[in-house]
């Protein structure tokens, strides 16, 4: 294993979680399932007699999912510094990491536009800023995917994977 792949296998502080166990993946199931959720309640608030409370509920979603993401990217950010300048991977992870500080921008963004009268469906154009925020959202998380499975920055090298398969 070169000297480069073993310094991207290791948190460059134990902040980011310990060798093996990034803490960058879990924290971003937040910011995805409220985001997502979001969009679901908005289509839904088009087919309920009361709207309101769906476009309040999604208001709240996004605001959530804006926290959570700016708690994942500070882990992530940790994870970004242990990746060797000038490599394939650290490039890869520049491009996840301005796409998922775009999709955050943006959904602050939305979360200010949505901030007044929550009494009817929620506008198409707020709808359309959040589907276009999830389709580059889908691109960021592939690009991190790519970080992980087939880089393999901060997954554990293969012989401390193959103790998971001795008797």
């Amino acid at each position: 294993m070169s000297d480069q792949l073993h310094q991207a296998k290791r948190p460059v502080t134990m902040l980011a979680g310990p060798y093996g166990h990034p803490l960058h993946p879990i924290l971003v199931t937040v910011p995805i399932g409220a985001w997502v959720t979001s969009l679901v309640f908005d289509l839904a608030s088009h087919v309920v007699g009361d709207p309101g409370f769906l476009a309040r509920g999604s208001l709240w979603l996004i605001a959530i999912g804006v926290i959570g993401a700016l708690a994942a990217a500070m882990f992530g950010f940790l994870d970004f510094l242990a990746i060797p300048p000038r490599t394939a991977a650290f490039r890869t992870a520049r491009v996840h990491l301005v796409l998922n500080l775009a999709v955050t921008a943006a959904y602050g963004v939305a979360w200010a536009w949505r901030s007044g009268d929550h009494a009817g469906p929620v506008p198409v154009g707020q709808i359309a800023l959040s589907a276009i925020c999830l389709a580059v959202l889908s691109v960021s998380g592939y690009l991190g995917g790519m970080l992980a499975y087939r880089y393999g920055v901060r997954v554990a090298d293969e012989t401390t994977q193959a103790e998971g398969f001795r008797s």
